[in-house]
């Protein structure tokens, strides 16, 4: 395999810039009409429903700044050489509903890089972990999203 090397398992560790976010009444409902929710709660706009928080701290770019598939260009994900990205699954450990008037700060840290040997030859996992804490510093949620190099 060996597609791994010294300079990009240096960047295990690397975190991005915190950033803060104010959760809205009007944003909650919003995603929950946009998503086809039903519970009244989040209808309301008193919690947000789950997976609200994804989009939350995604930049607002021109198309122009936008990758070839579509999406914000992450730092946090580095390029492996002859290898192409796929979504590789994202893990959610959901602590403390999310409310309107909530300010969030979420802090992304790139947790890991390893390989495996595929069918079709040498495959990179890179996970990226994000920690998002309220403003009385209570961990609301932890999300461990995977990006698989093909």
């Amino acid at each position: 395999m060996g597609v791994l090397d010294s300079d990009l398992l240096a960047r295990i560790g690397t975190s991005a810039a915190p950033q803060t976010q104010l959760v809205t009444r009007r944003d909650i409902r919003k995603y929950s009409v946009a998503t086809g929710q039903r519970q009244q709660r989040y209808l309301d706009g008193d919690e947000a429903p789950p997976m609200f928080h994804v989009a939350l701290f995604w930049p607002v770019l021109p198309l122009t700044e936008l990758s070839a598939n579509g999406v914000a260009i992450d730092p946090l994900f580095p390029d492996v050489p002859g290898k192409r990205p796929m979504a590789g699954g994202i893990k959610i450990d959901f602590r403390l509903p999310l409310r309107p008037g909530d300010e969030l700060t979420a802090t992304r840290t790139l947790t890991n890089i390893y390989e495996k040997s595929g069918s079709t030859g040498a495959l990179v996992f890179i996970e990226v972990t994000m920690q998002v804490h309220n403003a009385r510093g209570e961990l609301v949620l932890t999300e461990k999203t995977t990006r698989i190099m093909r």
